[in-house]
Parts: C-alpha cells; sequence; structure tokens
C-alpha cells in the first residue's frame, strides 16, 4: 500500500528567489519580526556537523530528561497547533528564501481549519449530514480511527495530522469535540464558534502559560480588545507568520518529543509499553510497531489520554526538558531516503535557519532588550564558531535550558512565541479575544476549560457531559 506523504518540516519545489530581508504584512505569507537586521550565514558544514550524530545535539542516554512541569500530550497539542496555522509546501532547503515569495497554504488564525476544510459547501468530503445537520465525517466501522477512503489515506482537512499516532488521534478528538457540540445545539455555525472558542481558550489560558510563564502572557494579553502587550509582532493589514517564529521559536518542540510512549495498556512492543515514535524498519508495515501514522489503524493503535494529559490517575508521562539534544530516533528521520537527502531533523533545522536568513540569537536577544547567553554558557559549541554568534534555533533551546531549566521557554524564545500566537487571535476579528473579549468557556468548570475538559467532552475519555450541569449557552 503506498501513501503520499507530507512530513513535518519537509519542503518540496524551489523558487528560485534569492531576497533574504523584506518588511511584510499581507495576509496568508511569512514575513519577518527584525527585517533590518543581518543575517547569520555561518558555513554550512559547520551547521550540519552541529547537528550530526554524534555532535552536540545528540542526546546519549545522560540527556533524556523529563519535564515535569508539560504532560507529553502538550508536545502533540503543539504540533497540532502548528498545522493550523502554517502550510508551506515551497521552501527549499538548498537556498535563500524569501519570506514574502513563500505562501502559507494555512490561513495565519487559530480557526481549526485543520479540521473544518472549507466548510461542508467547498469541502463536503470531510463532513457527514444528518438531518440537515454537517456533523464531521468519522467512520462508524472503525470509531477509534480517523475517517479513510479506500486506500487508507485519511479524510481530513490537513494529511499532516495523520502522520503519527498521536496527533493522528488528537485530530479525531476534536471532530468528535465539534459533532458532541452540533449535536446539543443543533445549528452548525454556532457548533462551530464554540468549537473555535474553547480551543482558543485553551491555547491561551492552559498551552501558553506552561510554555512561556504566565507572567509573561499577562504582561502581552491584556484582555481588551483595543490593547495589547506585544512589542514587536505587529502588522499593517492581516497578521502574518515571521520566520523567526515558524523557523526557530515553534520548533521548540523538536527538542521535547520523546524518543518512546505508552499511549495505552494493550499497545506493546516485544512485551514492553514504551513505543518509539518511528522505527526505520517498520515505515510501509499495515501494522507497524511505533507510533508512525498514515494508513488503517490496527486495533491496538489508539491512544488512551490519561497517559499523555494529566486525568488526575496519575499515570500521564511528562515531555522532554527543552533542551539543546533531541531524541535519538530523530537523527535518522525514517522517511528521507534520496542520496542527497539530510536525515538529521537537527541538520534540517539549522540548515533552514540559514537559508532563511536569520538572524543569530545574539542579534534577536539585543534587539529585544534581553542579556544574550554568555560565551561561558556556549562552550561546547566553541569549537564551531557558535560562542558568540549561534544559529538561532539552537541559541533558544540553549536559552531555556539554562535560564529556565528546561521547563519552558526563556525570555527571547518565550516572547516570541507569545507574541505571534496571542497576536493571531489579537488580529482575528471573529476570534473570541477580539470579538468578545469578557467571553468564558461555556463547558469545563468555573469559567475555565483544559484539554482534558475538551477530551472528557469530546467523549474519548469517558460518556461526555456538561460539567456545569446545564445547556452549552
Amino acid at each position: 500500500m503506498s501513501h503520499i506523504r507530507s512530513r513535518h518540516g519537509s519542503g518540496a519545489f524551489q523558487r528560485g528567489l534569492n531576497a533574504p530581508q523584506s518588511r511584510f504584512y499581507n495576509q496568508g505569507k511569512f514575513g519577518r519580526l527584525f527585517p533590518s537586521l543581518p543575517p547569520f550565514l555561518p558555513p554550512p558544514e559547520a551547521l550540519i556537523e552541529l547537528g550530526a550524530v554524534g555532535g552536540p545535539m545528540d542526546p546519549g542516554t545522560a540527556h533524556d530528561t523529563p519535564n515535569d512541569a508539560m504532560p507529553a500530550g502538550f508536545v502533540f497539542l503543539g504540533q497540532f497547533i502548528d498545522h493550523d496555522i502554517t502550510l508551506d509546501t515551497t521552501s527549499s532547503l538548498e537556498q535563500r528564501n524569501d519570506p514574502e515569495a513563500i505562501q502559507n497554504f494555512r490561513t495565519p488564525v487559530l480557526e481549526l481549519d485543520s479540521i473544518y476544510g472549507s466548510n461542508p459547501d467547498a469541502t463536503p468530503h470531510l463532513y457527514r449530514t444528518v438531518r440537515g445537520l454537517p456533523y464531521m465525517l468519522l467512520d462508524e466501522n472503525a470509531p477509534n480511527d480517523l475517517p479513510r477512503n479506500s486506500i487508507g489515506t485519511a479524510l481530513i482537512g490537513d494529511p499532516r495530522n495523520d502522520e503519527n499516532l498521536v496527533v493522528g488521534q488528537l485530530h479525531l478528538a476534536f471532530l468528535k469535540f465539534h459533532n458532541q457540540i452540533l449535536q446539543d445545539v443543533r445549528d452548525f455555525e454556532e457548533a462551530q464558534r464554540l468549537v473555535r472558542w474553547h480551543y482558543q481558550w485553551v491555547v491561551l489560558h492552559e498551552f501558553l502559560p506552561l510554555l512561556v510563564g504566565h507572567d509573561l502572557v499577562e504582561s502581552i494579553y491584556t484582555g481588551k480588545s483595543y490593547s495589547s502587550g506585544r512589542r514587536f509582532y505587529n502588522w499593517r493589514h492581516q497578521p502574518f507568520i515571521p520566520v523567526e517564529f515558524a523557523v526557530a521559536a515553534y520548533r521548540y518542540g523538536h527538542a521535547q518529543v520523546p524518543g518512546a510512549l505508552q499511549v495505552n495498556d494493550v499497545f506493546k512492543v516485544n512485551g514492553r509499553p514504551q513505543i518509539p515514535l518511528f522505527d526505520v524498519n517498520e515505515i510501509g508495515k499495515d501494522d507497524p510497531d511505533d507510533l508512525s501514522g498514515f494508513g488503517v489503524r490496527a486495533d491496538r493503535r489508539f491512544v488512551d489520554w490519561r497517559y499523555l494529559f494529566d486525568t488526575g490517575d496519575g499515570v500521564h508521562q511528562p515531555s522532554r526538558g527543552i533542551n539543546t539534544v533531541l531524541s535519538g530516533p530523530l537523527f535518522e528521520l525514517p522517511f528521507f531516503t534520496g542520496k542527497n537527502d539530510i536525515r538529521s531533523l537537527a541538520q534540517r533545522n539549522l540548515v533552514r535557519g540559514r537559508t532563511y536568513g536569520l538572524p543569530s540569537g545574539q542579534t534577536i536577544a539585543r534587539a529585544m532588550g534581553e542579556e544574550p547567553l554568555g560565551r561561558d554558557e556556549l562552550d561546547d559549541v566553541r569549537d564551531l564558531g557558535f560562542a558568540e554568534e549561534t544559529p538561532l534555533w539552537f541559541y533558544l533551546l540553549r536559552e531555556a535550558q539554562v535560564r529556565e531549566y528546561g521547563e519552558r521557554l526563556g525570555p527571547v524564545g518565550g516572547r516570541i512565541v507569545a507574541e505571534v500566537l496571542i497576536g493571531l487571535l489579537e488580529g482575528d476579528r471573529l476570534s473570541f479575544v477580539r470579538s468578545h473579549p469578557n467571553w468564558k468557556p461555556v463547558l469545563g468548570s468555573y469559567g475555565d476549560f483544559t484539554m482534558v475538559d475538551l477530551l472528557q467532552y469530546a467523549g474519548v475519555l469517558d460518556t461526555p457531559v456538561y460539567v456545569n450541569g446545564g445547556s452549552p449557552y
């Protein structure tokens, strides 16, 4: 069985454009936070050595440190959010890229078009109409899998959400979340609004505080539609995706991905419940012994969310700490098999940062008024020439490691991520932040709403209930 694979971090088709510095303000593309800063263009060979097997970013068992402050499920929620706001199919790893020329095929707002597509009329294959209401399509014969066509391809708004078991099951939870709300409110537009606003609430009030800290979020998000604490992320007409965010800061999650996870009580490999993220020997199999995606799901391939989010059972697994080492499997990506393909995810990220002409981490830190990391904090990359000027992605991982003990992003990386995600909400006239800043969740409890509440209400934890004891209004 063959499938078209759209892998996270991969790019296709060269553009032939070479204008690395630009100021961009229109909708639907990428731009820069700091267009006037000089690019950092180290020798490509040094970047390859930095991200190589056995290099400074290769973990070894001693560096596989847990981050107890963040359950592992939030790593995959971060990936899901990324797929909601960005889709770049045109950039190249081989040449300098101009952000203005790179098309973002996602709307840069948190509106779940990866779930809804272009709505029922334009993407009817994502829906099933029941008594005149458009429910998200599910497979009644495989209720724990994404809906699929006859060759196993997932019928979803973004094929990347089938690239691993966990993000696929998260996508399924959102489909069921919509269907449950639609069943209760009996109006598609109202159900869609409630799904989007509760999702946005989770991003703003749970995901971001875990990732960057409550204090930083509260300093940026004022709760007023006419006022913001953003200092660097601004636009003239419509929000855009800054490359400092997409190519560096928001790739923090690559450091958090565990090499293996327990996802339920029955999926075991050689008698062990810790399943590898992917295994090169399992690619293409109908029932692989790893967490890779694409293709019809075997019965054992489902997620018991108690193992990934804190449901109070005490069995959830932590993410990895945010630092400058990656899980071992990420140095041998099995889905890049060409002769000249770069298979190390670390190398791919570092080279991509150079092709976009990103400034060094120290340059951006100074521009943001932050004290840069000292040379002693980068001593392990001194021989590669990166102690005084450091690739932005690596710098932000090291900043999190030494300034926040790997629990969250540091002051530079945290502010970039927080300003962009909050700015996308503030720039979207249909978000609750912009249109109803005093809105509170009608699901959940005591005016709050979490990912566990979402999973509960979707029926993937237990029977869905309104914990407030009433209608969703």
